[in-house]
């Protein structure tokens, strides 16, 4: 497939596929949730604890959505105290190498967008 058709894939149906993909995982938790599932199971409270800032119900939430994305499992034993746990799904380790990719070239173009937000906030100001 050219690179021509995989821009008009963005377009198809005015993007709604895609911008639905890409609100989830561009929300503010998802990455750092996969990023912190990878290559390894983790209860809800360790989970919370390796994500700084995020709060209960929104671990809960995001979660949630994963679970239903098909991008996490929840494993629940019979315990008691009861015990669940969180895992990437093969789906999910799929998305990974796509993730880091964004992220190093977020990391590696920082400097150069906070250049033109800074020209840019300044044209405004004079």
């Amino acid at each position: 497939m050219s690179d021509y058709e995989k821009v008009c894939l963005i377009r198809g149906d005015q993007g709604k596929s895609i911008r639905s993909l890409m609100d989830r995982i561009a929300d503010k938790w998802t990455l750092l949730i996969i990023a912190t599932l990878h290559e390894r199971r983790l209860r809800f409270t360790e989970l919370q604890r390796h994500i700084p800032g995020i709060s209960q119900r929104m671990l809960a939430l995001t979660l949630g959505h994963l679970k239903r994305d098909g991008l996490v499992t929840r494993t629940a034993y019979a315990e008691v105290p009861p015990r669940v746990e969180y895992e990437l799904t093969p789906l999910a380790h799929t998305l990974l190498p796509h993730a880091i990719a964004l992220a190093d070239w977020a990391v590696e173009n920082n400097p150069t967008i906070d250049s033109h937000r800074a020209a840019h906030d300044e044209g405004l100001a004079t």
